[in-house]
């Protein structure tokens, strides 16, 4: 069993996009990606949260935001420096600031790459 599980809007192009990267980069098969906008999908917490926000399970643990990125980051080799940075509590703090900022500007990024497909 994978020990990092991540939940991703597949009705976001944004969010394919990404995730289909993060796929890409995780040459071990470490991750287990779970996509919840069919509203089928089992989730450990409610799905609107798991939509407005970017959640992971590390090792048991639910992490959200900049901290699941993190953990994320930490399965993929490639990213794994940057995972390991976030343990630090600063740098994770810097970190959730960026993604609050980014989730201010979301819904705009998902509009422009909702275009291109």
């Amino acid at each position: 069993m994978k020990e990092l599980t991540i939940w991703f809007d597949g009705g976001c192009p944004l969010c394919r996009s990404e995730i289909a990267l993060m796929r890409r980069l995780d040459k071990r098969d470490a991750i287990s990606f779970i996509d919840v906008s069919n509203g089928e999908t089992a989730c450990p917490i409610d799905r609107d949260a798991l939509l407005a926000r970017f959640h992971a399970r590390e090792n048991g643990v639910m992490l959200s935001g900049a901290a699941a990125f993190a953990a994320m980051w930490r399965a993929i080799p490639l990213l794994r420096p940057i995972g390991l940075a976030a343990r630090n509590e600063a740098v994770l703090a810097m970190l959730e600031w960026l993604y609050r900022r980014f989730l201010v500007v979301r819904p705009m990024l998902q509009r422009l790459a909702g275009a291109r497909s």
